[in-house]
C-alpha cells in the first residue's frame, strides 16, 4: 500500500523559513511525479510545486523565487523548502505523488503557520 507522510510544519514568523519532508513507501518512487499542494481554511486546495522525474521543476507564482522543491530517490522522499515566509502562506500542506494518465495519492498533510 503507497503511503505518504509529510512533516516540517509548525509556527514561523513573517520572513521565517520552515523545509517540509515527505517520506513515501510502498511504491517504486522514481517513477513518480510529486508535488506539494495547499489548502487555507475555506478556500479551495492550490498546487504550490511539482518535480518530475527528470527533476523539471514548476511553481505557482505565487510562491516562486521563495520556494524550492525537491526530491532524494534514494531516499524515497520529497522536500519543500519555503523562504521569506508570508502570513498568506498559512495552510494545511499536502504532499501528492502520481504517474501522468494514472494513478495518484496523498499525504494527511501538515499544518503550516506563518504569523503576522
Amino acid at each position: 500500500q503507497v503511503q505518504l507522510v509529510e512533516s516540517g510544519g509548525g509556527l514561523v514568523q513573517p520572513g521565517g523559513s520552515l523545509r517540509l519532508s515527505c517520506a513515501a513507501s510502498g511504491m517504486i518512487f522514481s517513477n513518480y511525479v510529486m508535488g506539494w499542494y495547499r489548502q487555507a481554511p475555506g478556500k479551495q486546495r492550490e498546487p504550490v510545486a511539482h518535480i518530475t522525474r527528470g527533476r523539471t521543476t514548476n511553481y505557482a507564482d505565487s510562491v516562486k523565487g521563495r520556494f524550492t522543491i525537491s526530491r532524494d530517490n534514494a531516499k524515497n522522499t520529497a522536500y519543500l523548502q519555503m523562504n521569506s515566509l508570508k502570513p498568506e502562506d498559512t495552510a494545511v500542506y499536502y504532499c501528492n505523488a502520481g504517474r501522468v494518465g494514472a494513478e495518484y495519492y496523498w499525504g494527511q498533510g501538515t499544518q503550516v503557520t506563518v504569523s503576522s
